[in-house]
């Protein structure tokens, strides 16, 4: 298959494990989960699905940690957009959660998002070893908690009201937790499923999630709000240190390109069998561009 045609099918695959872990919840929390877990490019999904088949795991088992991160992505986006984050009034093109129903429902429907998450990992079906789900269901808590995701968030909101903007160092600190973590625990995730070395499929991850952001940041300056389905030019508009207002566009550019490089080069070790992996991450750098 080409490579829209595999991640079309990670889409519509996802989003089927999603609509049956979701279907049994019901009212405006069930609704506005669903409403924001729907959509999106799934790449998280993507990476879960195609590392796995690296170490031939079932493609069963692994739609479930698929579906387990997009849940825990979406609970995230949907925190991000709260008026007291970044206050965001649109998202995958659409009114974000709290505009389209209220901040409560917001809050509870991102919460129990997190929480399905685990439900979902810790399920039999995800793998017949327990030791295997407690794995996933620890390194999952890792890359999303206090030390993982939320820190990153945690330092995108302090940095708003630093006497100082960031240095490089810093952003690339930040980004490494805030989107990096959630990128890296699909190739995690794969690994412990297939019981092999996490290590190449990390390494790949860790130099993916950076371009990934330097990507977004260069979106923010470039990118067309439609297109994109949010809003644009909020990060210029805030003041915010970002990859392109360090480096300029050009060499924010350079680096999403030798990122990606170097992301490639990771996956050496699996020859052929890596190929949509490497397709992946060239179109994670040539979106919209």
């Amino acid at each position: 298959m080409s490579l829209a045609e595999r991640l079309r099918a990670a889409q519509d695959d996802t989003q089927s494990a999603l609509d049956v872990a979701l279907a049994p919840f019901d009212g405006p929390v069930g609704d506005a989960m669903r409403y924001a877990s729907a959509g999106g490019k799934r790449l998280r999904a993507f990476l879960v699905l195609e590392a796995s088949a690296l170490f031939d795991v079932p493609r069963a088992r692994a739609l479930r940690a698929a579906a387990a991160i997009e849940a825990v992505h979406a609970y995230s986006l949907i925190h991000d957009d709260l008026p007291c984050m970044d206050d965001d009034d649109l998202r995958r093109g659409r009114p974000t959660v709290h505009r389209r129903w209220d901040e409560a429902t917001a809050v509870l429907a991102g919460d129990a998002l997190q929480t399905c998450a685990f439900e979902l990992l810790a399920g039999v079906e995800t793998d017949p070893d327990p030791a295997i789900r407690a794995e996933l269901v620890l390194t999952l808590a890792q890359a999303a908690g206090a030390a993982g995701m939320v820190r990153g968030q945690a330092l995108d909101i302090a940095a708003e009201t630093a006497a100082e903007p960031l240095d490089l160092h810093a952003i690339t600190e930040l980004q490494r937790l805030k989107t990096g973590r959630l990128l890296e625990w699909p190739c995690r995730a794969s690994a412990i499923l297939g019981r092999a070395d996490p290590a190449p499929l990390l390494a790949y991850a860790r130099h993916l999630g950076l371009a990934f952001q330097i990507v977004d940041d260069l979106l923010d300056v470039e990118g067309d709000a439609a297109a994109m389905g949010k809003a644009a030019g909020k990060d210029a508009e805030a003041g915010k240190a970002t990859f392109v207002s360090l480096l300029g566009v050009a060499e924010a550019r350079a680096r999403a390109d030798a990122l990606v490089t170097d992301a490639e080069g990771a996956l050496l070790p699996f020859g052929d069998r890596a190929a949509s992996l490497i397709s992946v991450a060239r179109y994670v750098v040539d979106r919209d561009r």
